[in-house]
């Protein structure tokens, strides 16, 4: 079966991250993990419904969001966007975007008020051989359109 432009996959080496619609480009990373979301459970039971019981979905749960990938001259983008917000923070809105092997956009998550958490580099070692890694953790209020409006 020949794969058309419906049915390109998203490669999980593939992706990009991006903050306020651009205006900050941190580059290609080569892992990303917390893009998940997880519900609370409300449990509602009538006093006269005997073990009946009704449940629905209550407070919602985001993972915090861990880039990974080797350090770069793309990591100067990263500190560039945290000397931005350090003591100076505002609600700006992250972007991770899923690519094909052709480079083209699969799928994305807006992430909403990002904040960064957390951003570290290996420890160098004259000894060794290997590669330095760069670590950037971001807090977000969410990727669902599920706010509600009063």
């Amino acid at each position: 079966m020949a794969l058309t432009d419906t049915t390109m996959l998203g490669m999980a080496n593939r992706f990009k991250v991006k903050i306020d619609n651009g205006q900050y480009d941190l580059g290609s990373w080569s892992q990303v993990d917390g893009l998940d979301v997880k519900w609370d459970l409300a449990e509602y039971r009538a006093g006269d419904g005997g073990n009946q019981r009704w449940y629905f979905p209550a407070n919602t749960h985001y993972s915090v969001v861990k880039l990974t990938r080797a350090a770069s001259k793309e990591s100067q983008l990263v500190r560039k966007w945290l000397d931005s917000t350090s003591f100076k923070w505002e609600p700006q809105t992250g972007m991770v975007t899923l690519l094909d092997s052709m480079g083209e956009e699969i799928t994305g998550w807006d992430l909403k008020h990002v904040m960064p958490l957390r951003w570290s580099v290996s420890g160098f070692e004259a000894g060794a051989s290997k590669v330095a890694t760069e670590t950037l953790e971001l807090h977000h209020m969410g990727f669902l359109l599920d706010e509600k409006k009063f």
